[in-house]
């Protein structure tokens, strides 16, 4: 069996394009055979990890997804069996339509393992102490505080401490974790979801600056990284029409997303003709 070690970036709502690489192994008939996370890549990768299939996760994410055709407005009124206002933000002002916070929360609770001894394909969690300024990489005991710290985007999210340590989102020291896979891996796939965003003359938004900057961060240390040693495929999806925080943009992400399969798809098949 191909031992294909697959590290999932960060990026907010952007890595829901996550599913679209576990769904190309599926249909490849590949499983990870090790898999690293950082902030959304954690949360994702954990779900996977816990045994959920790429489409248990897409039928979640779509539940808070504009459907084609729909505004902001569609999603409010929905008849659902979810009780919306736990997710919708009393303000009605798109980008803060969603109560990320509560959304999470209920994610984390389709995730069926307390303990990372409990899943079924190993997952290393990437985090930031943030009084050492360090990378902490978490990979036994508590699962769901793992995956909080390793979210925990300042500004947005609450620090968490985890024996002693003070830590936030992972991204601030290691976005797209590939260098943390086993080196028995026969394959080692990097997905960075950080995205591009739209040329604009106009001046950003506060929370816009803010968000942005941080990525532009992290884009300066996946390329330090990526210079010293790249994995066999590193991918990007095409997400550029998606901010950070919007999650009801998933049908969005899922329906476009035919170009990074096939990419994918070209790039492993190129691999595994390698090992043969």
């Amino acid at each position: 069996m191909t031992k294909i070690g697959l590290a999932l970036g960060g990026g907010g709502a952007k890595g829901i394009s996550h599913l679209l690489i576990l769904e190309t192994l599926e249909e490849m008939g590949l499983k990870p055979y090790f898999i690293t996370g950082t902030s959304i890549g954690a949360l994702i990768g954990a779900m996977y990890c816990a045994g959920m299939t790429t489409g248990d996760m897409k039928q979640i994410f779509l539940q808070f997804s504009l459907r084609d055709n729909e505004s902001l407005k569609h999603l409010v009124t929905r008849k659902h069996l979810f009780k919306w206002l736990d997710f919708i933000s009393p303000q009605f002002r798109g980008r803060g339509l969603i109560r990320v916070e509560n959304l999470l929360n209920y994610l984390f609770e389709s995730v069926h393992a307390t303990q990372f001894s409990e899943l079924d394909t190993p997952l290393k969690v990437v985090a930031s102490d943030f009084w050492s300024r360090e990378q902490v990489v978490l990979q036994h005991g508590a699962l769901i505080p793992a995956i909080r710290a390793s979210m925990s985007l300042p500004g947005l999210f609450q620090p968490v401490t985890i024996d002693g340590q003070v830590l936030i989102d992972g991204g601030a020291v290691n976005p797209v974790p590939f260098d943390l896979l086993p080196d028995d891996c026969d394959i080692t796939i990097a997905v960075d979801v950080i995205g591009t965003r739209t040329v604009s003359n106009k001046l950003p938004s506060l929370s816009e600056a803010v968000f942005n900057t941080y990525q532009i961060m992290q884009k300066s240390i996946i390329r330090e990284k990526l210079a010293k040693e790249a994995p066999d495929i590193y991918i990007e999806p095409d997400v550029a029409a998606v901010r950070m925080l919007e999650f009801y943009k998933a049908n969005l992400i899922l329906n476009n997303g035919s170009k990074t399969k096939s990419e994918l798809k070209r790039k492993l098949n190129r691999q595994l003709k390698q090992l043969q």
